[in-house]
């Protein structure tokens, strides 16, 4: 069975810019079969030069990604929005700690390099408002500001999030965060007014 060098794959990934890999990257990358990636990957997680974020997913230890890269791979499709985004966009003075995307999927939470990275399901229709940013030689989706409020309002709507008073909107296009309440529930827009006007 051939075998994988830990210097090599680093060195060859590295080259690629693949911060974040699967078994079959492996494979492919170095033409070698199934057992061999996985004795690779088992070994060197032991060993601490491989991260193992879930099943099937891996990065280099010398090589890590960032957390909103992570956060899009751990769970497909989503995208980064509510307090993670708006604190992206200093929409929020706090600092916040566990990493939020949303989904079209159940909602989830795993926990990786020592943080937590939550994701919370919202309907088909209203996944939309997101861009593709590239940061640092990584890309990851997030929310637009509009989007990322409009997210976060409807979950405060629907009692599965705190309201947070400091929440600036004066940069915001109101029109367009109108649209993205809509596709959540007409009856969003009203709750929202009435928030963000005793705020």
């Amino acid at each position: 069975m051939k075998k994988l060098n830990l210097f090599k794959v680093e060195e060859e990934f590295r080259n690629l810019g693949l911060k974040i890999f699967t078994p079959r990257d492996l494979m492919v990358s170095f033409g070698v079969g199934k057992r061999a990636a996985e004795a690779f990957l088992s070994y060197n997680v032991k060993k601490g030069a491989v991260v193992r974020f879930k099943a099937g997913l891996f990065a280099l230890t010398k090589n890590l990604p960032g957390d909103f890269t992570v956060a899009n791979r751990l769970y497909f499709p989503s995208y980064i929005s509510l307090e993670t985004a708006c604190a992206y966009y200093n929409l929020i003075p706090e600092a916040v700690y566990s990493i939020t995307s949303v989904t079209t999927k159940p909602t989830r939470e795993f926990s990786a390099l020592g943080k937590s990275f939550s994701y919370k399901r919202i309907k088909k229709e209203a996944y939309t408002g997101y861009v593709l940013k590239q940061v640092m030689g990584e890309r990851f989706y997030l929310a637009t500001p509009e989007k990322a409020v409009a997210d976060f309002l409807w979950f405060v709507y629907l009692r599965k999030t705190k309201w947070n008073e400091r929440l600036k909107i004066t940069s915001l296009n109101l029109e367009k965060l109108e649209e993205y309440l809509r596709l959540f529930s007409p009856k969003l827009i009203s709750f929202a007014q009435k928030l963000i006007k005793n705020a």
